[in-house]
């Protein structure tokens, strides 16, 4: 669910912070900087794990700042597919459950992909599973809140940075504002997923 990613990036660190200790003002600009930031087909960026190489700073002409060739590596929350992961359920709508991890919100499990057979309840705004035990069914409700152990099956980035010119218009007709950067989908059709308190005792 966590890698570690090396990166490489030339940082600059501005006058006033050269009373600071390089190591920790870099630290401190990469973690600002990145920290909680989707990177197109890298991941979500959680923190800076370690400085591995800083090369020699130069100041340049008319830029009273210290320029340093950095090489990082930073935490990064990128699940494979078919992993198995546990959440809690952050909302059901028509199309399908969504779940929450704390600090990712965009996994998404659509309707094809909950237990069979399932049904949407306008009025509680929750999904049910209509499980069959020997003959006698049951309802089975995916509430707000509750713990879910779902599988990756697939994941998607969109490029959202600005854009300007005669590209605003083609950009706004093909991505709508529900767009995110970085999402994840999954399925909870399978024996052992779904609802943690589904199987307690199995």
């Amino acid at each position: 669910m966590f890698i570690l990613t090396s990166f490489r990036d030339i940082i600059r660190t501005p006058p006033a912070l050269f009373d600071i200790n390089l190591k920790t003002s870099i630290s401190n600009y990469l973690n600002e900087k990145l920290s909680n930031k989707v990177v197109k087909n890298i991941g979500l960026c959680v923190a800076l794990f370690d400085i591995e190489s800083m090369d020699d700073s130069f100041i340049f002409p008319g830029d009273g700042g210290a320029h340093t060739k950095v090489e990082f590596r930073f935490v990064v929350f990128r699940p494979f597919i078919e992993e198995v992961i546990i959440g809690k359920i952050k909302n059901c709508t028509k199309d399908g459950v969504h779940v929450t991890l704390g600090f990712f919100d965009d996994i998404f499990i659509p309707e094809s992909c909950l237990q069979h057979p399932s049904r949407f309840d306008e009025a509680e705004q929750v999904w049910i599973w209509e499980y069959d035990s020997n003959g006698e069914k049951h309802d089975l409700f995916m509430d707000q809140g509750e713990a879910v152990r779902f599988r990756v099956t697939g994941e998607t980035f969109i490029e959202t940075s600005p854009v300007s010119g005669s590209d605003v218009d083609k950009k706004t007709s093909e991505q709508s504002s529900s767009d995110v950067p970085y999402s994840i989908s999954a399925t909870i059709n399978e024996p052992g997923l779904g609802l943690l308190s589904w199987w307690e005792g199995s």
